[in-house]
């Protein structure tokens, strides 16, 4: 006979099932209860409750209704109260919390059990009738707006215009009578939303709310921070259901988020936020702007005094810094939940860095915790220290980083106009989980209202983005689309930075700077460096570029474009005087003028890059790029030219080695530019370039004989002591597929996975980005965009094909790729398990592929048992 699953357990239950049955938030709990920390009575519904609801088309699972009865009633028991009681009710908060943490995104239900009969039964056993009625009003918005889906706004706007008429900035200044009447208002827009009344029965609530918990996963807010973080649609959330303690009982209680380092630095001290007689959404949601954690010790000395114990203890037994919600009531500690705390790259590295230093992790640790693509955060812009400019308003340093952008007053505008190209910065009362879309489509995030615990400032930290919160110094009219920044008025179409390391707003345009990277980035990096087998190398076409990929740590440039070095206003009349001539020597006189530029070229790079390897990619591009347009050709005989040049599908026309072919004089001068580059240089510094040649799109191996012929032929005519490489870039499905062939004639071949991914797959980029395969991704037909991740299964495969088959003539033969999926993480240990020898990325995704290697290193030798927390 089958054994029924089991949905639920208390949490001082062993359930045999780790963070992925009873989420993060259930875990948590049960650990903190086994520890012997002060905890509210509560059970858990695992994630295999929502995923068989999800999977029978929303219905609850069999037994899951008896086995909430029998742990309610276990509840009841431990607690003295019953769950519906009209006289002294149990009430309970319903509370999501999936596997890995999803700040804001899902749902949250406080004092479950309240009715009209329960809430005058609160209020005579507590003694304290405006306790109760703010309670009730609390489950009454909560509810309308979780469980019914109805407008939140609708309940704000009457509080609002409550306080208002009754002369108070604070919801703490409405008496018990005032709540009484907001209540009725309450219902009635409950009423008004729903066509029903507020339910009365508190096992109707429950199971509703269960239920609304479990949809919450599945709505579109929800789904976009997966997409946007990489998590499983699959993982489902599971239910807290937790015993209610009350912040808001009056001036002896209060509810805060701490942290037990500072989540922007990763410096040890006092960091977070407290309210007193609140609730806690009150502090998440940025309800009200709370106070910094010091004052808590002024208010309520000894739960502090117990708060700074625990904070300690949680961080020694997770060995990771902790996000930690408390609330107090009537001075007693209670913490409601514990996990790994959401950081600033910064604050991820100085976090790692100090741990290994107090032994509580292993540089091992250490490198393997860290999201390789939050370094992104530190190569971010920082406010140019000598420009001037007038801070016109100040609010909270939210979240390191400096943006500027125009205002867009809501998350759908953000979104619309950043796919257009515009910079926006998103400028809010305050944010809500239904605004994720605009966030990560937003340069930075400005509210007016909110804390440094605010869904703006958490969320807005763990992408990376600049935040300016609780900015009390800009007024909104979102209707009108106006802003009101200190004296200024501002629309739309009005350009502000913000400054997310000090708070700062400033109207107009400031310049921004690159940031500078500190002792413990190279500290960190360092230590991956020693972990990592992948060489890591810079896709880079100036000498600046080489310098900057250098500073980052590159080992050699894996891909140099010799075409961005023929635009410009000195050298593009000459290139295009070479494609208009009507022969070869017409051709050659116009090339000859562009060697010496081209050679200079190479000398700074090869200078830059001294004692590193240098692979420099031959003209790639079709020859039309290099052109007018048809309409803004003067001359006739470019007019002609163009027309000549014209192709149906350019891409896959007449470029890269077929250019090189059919023309061979270009090759030839680059060639040519290239080792009397490498010669200068040596002659100069003593120190020979690492030189590889590389020629684009081949497919048939009787191509790169030739090319390698000419290569050769053209190197010896001009410095026979010159050494170099003569390889390819792998982008054609058939040049996988018969990679034998080709690396008979190859030393060389690198990967180039931007054009390889178009050929294999048959997206042309430009016409699928924006277009199909936003839908495709947004529907669940692909689960990542294949330019931003590779294909592992589909593009990996030639690529296996191609290493396989490439190695079986040639064991020495050298392997790369450099696409800018060399910077992408999931990309980059493909690549380690593959054996390729190095990545080449953009620059600036030098340290995030240095870090993402030495991570794949880490797991193929089984020590990647760490997760990245600060992620």
């Amino acid at each position: 006979m089958a054994v029924a699953t089991r949905y639920v357990y208390d949490f001082d239950e062993p359930s045999g099932g780790g963070r992925e049955l009873l989420g993060g938030k259930g875990v948590g709990l049960a650990e903190m209860t086994a520890l012997g920390v002060p905890v509210p009575a509560g059970f858990t519904i695992t994630t295999d409750a929502c995923r068989a609801y999800a999977a029978s088309g929303r219905e609850l699972p069999d037994g899951l209704h008896e086995e909430i009865e029998e742990h309610v009633a276990a509840l009841q028991e431990r607690t003295g109260k019953r769950f519906g009681d009209p006289n002294d009710p149990l009430l309970v908060s319903v509370r999501s919390g999936a596997a890995i943490s999803m700040p804001g995104m899902m749902d949250t239900i406080l004092n479950l059990g309240l009715s009209d009969e329960a809430v005058e039964g609160l209020a005579r056993t507590c003694d304290n009738p405006r306790f109760s009625y703010d309670s009730y009003r609390r489950l009454i918005q909560m509810y309308g707006e979780v469980v019914d889906g109805i407008d939140g706004h609708r309940f704000e706007h009457a509080l609002s215009d409550l306080k208002a008429g009754r002369g108070v900035s604070h919801d703490t200044g409405l008496d018990a009578d005032d709540l009484a009447e907001l209540i009725q208002t309450y219902k009635r827009i409950y009423r008004e939303g729903t066509g029903r009344e507020f339910a009365q029965d508190a096992r109707e609530q429950l199971a509703r709310a269960v239920r609304a918990v479990f949809d919450s996963w599945e709505t579109p807010r929800a789904k976009v921070y997966r997409r946007a973080h990489d998590i499983p649609d699959d993982l489902g959330t599971a239910v807290n259901v937790v015993q209610m303690v009350f912040g808001n009982k009056g001036d002896d209680s209060g509810t805060g988020v701490c942290f037990t380092r500072d989540p922007g630095t990763g410096e040890r001290g006092l960091y977070g936020e407290f309210l007193a007689n609140a609730q806690g959404e009150d502090v998440v949601a940025g309800i009200r702007t709370p106070e910094p954690l010091a004052r808590m010790q002024e208010r309520l000395p000894q739960a502090f005094e117990q708060l700074l114990e625990t904070m300690e203890r949680l961080e020694r037994h997770y060995r990771d810094m902790q996000d930690i919600e408390f609330t107090v009531e009537d001075e007693q500690l209670y913490l409601l939940q514990t996990r790994s705390a959401k950081r600033t790259a910064a604050a991820a590295l100085r976090c790692a860095a100090d741990m290994v230093d107090e032994g509580l992790i292993s540089r091992e640790e250490a490198v393997a915790r860290i999201d390789p693509a939050q370094l992104d955060q530190l190569l971010h812009p920082m406010l140019d220290p000598d420009a001037e400019y007038e801070v016109a308003a100040k609010g909270l340093n939210a979240s390191p980083g400096a943006a500027r952008g125009k205002i867009a007053f809501d998350a759908d505008s953000a979104a619309d106009r950043a796919a257009a190209g515009e910079k926006v910065i998103l400028v809010r009362w305050e944010t809500t989980p239904d605004d994720i879309h605009g966030m990560i489509a937003a340069e930075g995030i400005l509210t007016v209202h909110g804390g440094m615990t605010s869904h703006a400032a958490v969320v807005a930290r763990g992408m990376g983005k600049p935040c300016v919160a609780g900015c009390e110094g800009v007024s909104l009219d979102v209707s009108a689309r106006r802003a009101l920044i200190g004296d200024h008025a501002l629309g739309e179409d009005d350009v502000i930075t913000i400054d997310g390391g000090t708070g700062s707003v400033i109207v107009g345009h400031v310049n921004l700077v690159p940031p500078q990277i500190n002792e413990d980035f190279e500290t960190v990096l360092g230590w991956a460096d020693e972990l990592r087998r992948l060489k890591v190398r810079a896709n880079a076409d100036t000498p600046e570029d080489a310098a900057k990929a250098r500073e980052f740590g590159a080992q050699g440039i894996g891909l140099c474009r010799t075409e961005h070095m023929f635009f410009g206003d000195e050298r593009l009349p000459i290139v295009q005087q070479m494609i208009i001539a009507e022969n070869e020597r017409g051709r050659r006189e116009a090339l000859e003028q562009l060697l010496p530029m081209q050679q200079s070229d190479f000398e700074g790079i090869f200078e830059a890059m001294a004692g590193l390897p240098v692979t420099i990619r031959l003209l790639d591009p079709p020859l039309h790029e290099f052109l007018p347009s048809l309409e803004e050709a003067t001359d006739e005989r470019m007019r002609q030219r163009i027309r000549a040049l014209q192709e149906a599908n350019p891409m896959l026309g007449t470029r890269g080695c077929r250019l090189g072919l059919q023309w061979p004089e270009v090759y030839e001068m680059q060639v040519r530019a290239i080792v009397r580059a490498a010669r200068a240089v040596q002659e100069r510094t003593g120190e020979a370039p690492l030189v590889e040649i590389m020629h684009p799109l081949v497919g048939f191996a009787e191509e790169l004989r030739r090319l390698r012929e000419l290569t050769v032929r053209t190197a010896a005519e001009e410095a026979e002591e010159v050494e170099y490489l003569c390889g390819t870039m792998i982008e054609l499905p058939r040049a996988c597929i018969r990679a034998d062939e080709i690396a008979e004639h190859a030393d060389f071949f690198s990967f180039g996975t931007n054009d390889l991914t178009q050929t294999a797959l048959g997206f042309s980029r430009d016409d699928a980005e924006g277009k199909f395969l936003t839908w495709y991704l947004e529907d669940g037909v692909l689960e990542r965009n294949p330019f931003e991740t590779l294909d592992q299964s589909g593009v990996g495969d030639l690529m296996k094909i191609a290493v396989e088959r490439g190695r079986s003539v040639k064991d020495e033969l050298k392997l790369g790729i450099c696409g800018e999926h060399g910077g992408e993480p999931k990309s980059v240990a493909f690549c380690h398990e593959l054996g390729l020898e190095y990545v080449s990325c953009s620059p600036y995704r030098v340290p995030l592929a240095r870090l993402a290697a030495a991570q794949a290193a880490l797991k193929e030798a089984g020590a990647a048992q760490y997760v990245a927390a600060g992620g």
